[in-house]
């Protein structure tokens, strides 16, 4: 089955000694495509300094609603001069977060709102965290609402490991989003995420890892890797009732037609 990994933190402390074997453990289980998105301005630089290494992988660059607050003029400024490298084919991850809420509500929005048109003045696709608390959508209503201020121009969006009711998802596709499923999926409170999936159309679908976070069942919970992306895969292709090496072209070729920079010659088995 041929796979992807839409979003793999593999610049995180937690790959610092062995992200060589990981990436060569994930293109022997059938990934053939990753993208790493960044959180704050040091993970920014740590995309492309692997991507250097490692050039079949892909980087995003942005600023996380917890790193909010954080990032100051000089910062952003980084971001939007990283932006403009051929390596970074999407802008992210960035989005809101009312569970947790490490960085104030206000800072949260001011960072997404620059994040999106940083998108928009790049073309480039905007990755999306969204979380609101328990039994709660404040965030996900929120975010819709940010996207709609665009009018009839939004930035092209990927929804980052789903979470939300299904009508969230509707107003989401309405938008032109494509939605990316992780290990999340398979979490208590979670369960509309089936029921997406099963609804969403064919090419507006990724999977993706989250890794180093949100490991699906059989993954170590201790840290997550692109190869087990496989599972929440073939999750979903259950859900939809395809076949799974059919799946798995759709997925590389939903990642291509939304992310594909033209490297691709350099990604073959």
């Amino acid at each position: 089955m041929r796979l992807v990994d839409s979003h793999c933190h593999l610049q995180a402390d937690r790959f610092d000694t062995d992200v060589d074997l990981v990436v060569g453990g994930a293109r022997l289980a059938g990934v053939e495509r990753i993208l790493v998105p960044s959180w704050d301005i040091e993970s920014c630089h740590g995309a492309l300094a692997l991507i250097e290494r490692v050039p079949w992988l892909d980087a995003a660059v942005g600023v996380h609603p917890h790193d909010a607050a954080n990032a100051d003029d000089d910062g952003w400024a980084e971001v939007v001069d990283l932006a403009s490298d051929s390596r970074v084919v999407a802008i992210g991850e960035t989005g809101l977060d009312y569970d947790r809420v490490f960085s104030p509500i206000l800072a949260q929005l001011a960072n997404l709102r620059r994040n999106l048109r940083l998108a928009v003045e790049t073309g480039k696709p905007v990755i999306l965290h969204c979380r609101s608390g328990a039994g709660e959508r404040d965030a996900q209503d929120a975010l819709l609402t940010e996207l709609r201020a665009f009018g009839s121009a939004p930035p092209r969006v990927i929804v980052h490991s789903f979470s939300g009711p299904l009508d969230y998802a509707d107003a989401m596709l309405e938008l032109g989003a494509t939605i990316s499923f992780s290990g999340l999926a398979f979490r208590a409170g979670e369960e509309a995420s089936a029921e997406v999936a099963r609804l969403a159309p064919a090419d507006r679908i990724l999977v993706e890892t989250d890794s180093p976070f949100l490991s699906p069942p059989g993954a170590p919970r201790s840290r997550n890797e692109p190869e087990w992306v496989a599972v929440t895969a073939r999750w979903v292709a259950d859900r939809r009732g395809e076949d799974h090496d059919a799946f798995g072209e759709r997925l590389v070729a939903n990642y291509d037609a939304l992310l594909g920079t033209g490297r691709r010659a350099a990604v073959t088995a």
